[in-house]
């Protein structure tokens, strides 16, 4: 894939820019035509595109005023024809979902200091029927919920999942 995007002429290029807390991000989006690339392999009927996506983060230090700068080229592919402009916000999507959901269920759940060995997917299953109903409930963060809920009582837990007590 570097070898084509070094090589090939791009299909589609878009570029975002974003600036906050300390930090400025300029990913440019190029989308190629694998059709010469793939030609001889089996992925050739499966992928219609593929996505580069370079990355540039300056990052300001608050306490001492310096500049870092770091870059990143990462590579996608994707199953059918797309915009550069569409795969760039799908990306930012899918990074997004996974920075909030895993943070959140490794830090707030702790689930990776887990240390269940046996039937560990009942008890994931367990904190993400947890994980959602705190979710769709949410009146704080997601500790804050957490512990309100803890000292709450059974009542409290039923009426998030609306199960009145018969």
């Amino acid at each position: 894939m570097e070898h084509l995007a070094a090589t090939a002429a791009s299909h589609d290029r878009a570029q975002s820019r974003n600036h906050g807390r300390n930090r400025d991000e300029t990913r440019a989006v190029t989308v190629f035509d694998p059709a010469d690339a793939l030609a001889d392999t089996d992925w050739h009927p499966h992928v219609a595109a593929i996505i580069q996506v370079e990355r540039s983060v300056v990052t300001r230090s608050p306490a001492t005023g310096l500049l870092h700068s770091t870059t990143e080229t990462a590579f996608y592919i994707a199953n059918r024809p797309i915009t550069a402009a569409r795969a760039g916000v799908a990306i930012r999507a899918h990074w997004k979902i996974e920075n909030t959901s895993h943070y959140t269920r490794d830090v707030t759940m702790g689930e990776d200091r887990s240390r269940i060995r046996t039937n560990p997917g009942i008890f994931a299953r367990l904190r993400s029927f947890g994980f959602n109903i705190l979710m769709v409930s949410k009146t704080g963060t997601m500790k804050q919920d957490r512990y309100r809920a803890a000292l709450a009582g059974i009542q409290h837990l039923l009426s998030l999942v609306a199960i009145s007590k018969r």
